[in-house]
């Protein structure tokens, strides 16, 4: 190992870098408007309804202590698809919208640095009842479902993207997160890269408590081809990027 290079590394995990920003000099602090909650979509896009939380009738109750006890990591799926209702549920548990603040603020049921939600959820769709398969983006200021596109293979390409691993294929869908990181950088400057990837961890925690409560299983996927998986969801992979991925599908019996 470079010991050199590691030592580097690990300053990644520090805060010491909020020590060398002048903060007086961030963009939300020189006056100009914080970006925009969520990303633009075209006014004719194919916009799917998803389930609002007053409504989820069908989610089973499950205390939080047996969903913590219950909580793990799980890479083989059955073929039953979820539904739409269960996947409603899970989207509004890692990135659902309690309120509104203003333009660039909302409260959701994660936490974020300086309640910036650098986070965007796209969906991978495999096995959900009354969606074709096909690549999706949750909009959360709506709780809708955009249509992004689908292509030939997507479960094949999906896998050879997180090279090689065979679970997203077999999973009803795929979480992937992406960081658009001007907003968390237009309050904390350069030492907000390390809270976009603690924030990923929030929402990922959400995803696998809430899945024990509909019989599913998750797993998380930090390995993947940078590239390959910017270029399969079609993002420019500089203002936009992917960071972080999870697997979900029904639990075997």
């Amino acid at each position: 190992m470079d010991k050199e290079l590691i030592k580097a590394y690990r300053l990644f995990l520090k805060d010491s870098i909020r020590k060398v920003i002048d903060f007086s000099k961030t963009d939300q602090n020189r006056g100009i408007n914080p970006p925009p909650i969520e990303k633009d979509y075209p006014k004719d896009a194919k916009i799917i309804d998803l389930i609002k939380y007053g409504q989820l009738e069908n989610i089973r109750k499950i205390d939080l202590k047996t969903a913590i006890n219950n909580r793990e990591s799980r890479r083989s799926y059955s073929n039953q698809p979820l539904s739409i209702e269960e996947l409603s549920f899970l989207l509004w548990a890692t990135q659902g919208i309690k309120q509104k603040l203003d333009a660039g603020h909302a409260l959701r049921t994660v936490p974020s640095a300086g309640c910036r939600h650098a986070l965007e959820t796209y969906l991978c769709v495999l096995k959900i009842n009354g969606l074709d398969q096909g690549i999706y983006r949750y909009l959360p200021l709506e709780h809708q479902l955009l249509y992004e596109f689908t292509e030939d293979d997507l479960d094949k390409k999906m896998c050879q993207a997180v090279f090689g691993q065979s679970y997203p294929k077999d999973a009803a869908v795929t979480f992937i997160w992406t960081a658009i990181p001007y907003r968390m950088e237009w309050r904390y400057d350069i030492a907000a890269h390390k809270v976009i990837a603690i924030d990923a961890g929030h929402v990922c925690q959400n995803l696998y408590l809430a899945c024990e409560a509909i019989d599913a299983g998750t797993c998380a996927i930090a390995a993947y081809d940078q590239e390959e998986m910017d270029e399969l969801l079609r993002i420019d992979g500089q203002n936009e990027f992917t960071v972080y991925l999870a697997s979900v599908g029904k639990k075997l019996k």
